[in-house]
């Protein structure tokens, strides 16, 4: 197993990082810190194998942290900003991972560090199948964090509570049980950190989790009491799964 840590100075990239480690079988959350010199602390006692690293913190600088490590754990970066993308190569980082980090592209990430690692791993990791190692583990209770109407305000939403997403100009509906919740994002964006499936865009306004649609009829969709449409180019896609469901 890889041990991993996250270093990021905001909770809500912390969390993602941390359930999109728990959905694969090589790694395993060692911790997770908003202080990048408690981070540094960790890896020089030999803690983590790998670290996820932000950029842009208070204090220390990823790049400044990584000058300091001693390359004492394999670093992929992670971070907003392409323009650093140079800066960490030039540092031997394993990846760059630009936000939003979709789960494809971490995965991608992974098996990287996988590759690198796997000469000083226990035994077990360099054994596990290579069809275990192609396709992610779903998690049994996943969650993401939406953006809230303040600065630095952000809601914990379960993957499960998630009826279907609505795409309204530059934010989107996501509709619960009984609730709604808003979020100043776009449907892309947000389509990006939701795992598929079960979730899968269906139209140019709509994200639907499959486990709550009761009803396909042709291109509709039904799910409670809401009907949505399903637009030519997704619908191939939807009905692969379904038919294979």
């Amino acid at each position: 197993m890889i041990r991993c840590l996250v270093i990021d100075d905001e909770p809500p990239a912390l969390a993602i990082l941390a359930d999109y480690i728990g959905q694969v079988p090589f790694l395993t959350l060692a911790g997770t810190t908003t202080d990048p010199v408690e981070g540094l602390t960790w890896v020089q006692q030999g803690r983590a194998d790998l670290v996820f690293l932000d950029i842009q913190m208070p204090r220390l600088t990823g790049l400044q942290f990584l000058r300091l490590s001693g390359n004492k754990a394999k670093v992929v970066l992670t971070t907003a900003y392409p323009e650093y993308a140079l800066d960490g190569f030039e540092n031997d980082v394993v990846d760059y991972l630009l936000k939003p980090i979709p789960f494809e592209r971490f995965l991608k990430a992974a098996h990287k560090a996988l590759t690198l690692l796997a000469p000083i791993l226990p035994p077990v990791a360099p054994l596990l199948g290579a069809s275990a190692l192609a396709l992610p583990v779903a998690p049994a209770v996943g969650h993401i964090f939406v953006k809230g109407d303040t600065k630095n305000k952000y809601l914990r939403v379960n993957h499960a509570d998630i009826l279907y997403v609505e795409g309204l100009n530059n934010y989107v509906l996501l509709h619960l049980p009984g609730q709604r919740v808003a979020t100043y994002q776009t449907l892309k964006e947000l389509a990006e950190t939701l795992p598929q499936p079960p979730f899968l865009r269906v139209h140019k306004s709509y994200i639907v989790s499959l486990d709550h649609v009761h009803l396909v009829d042709g291109n509709t969709l039904y799910i409670q009491d809401k009907l949505i449409p399903v637009s030519d180019t997704y619908r191939e896609a939807l009905y692969r799964l379904v038919r294979g469901s």
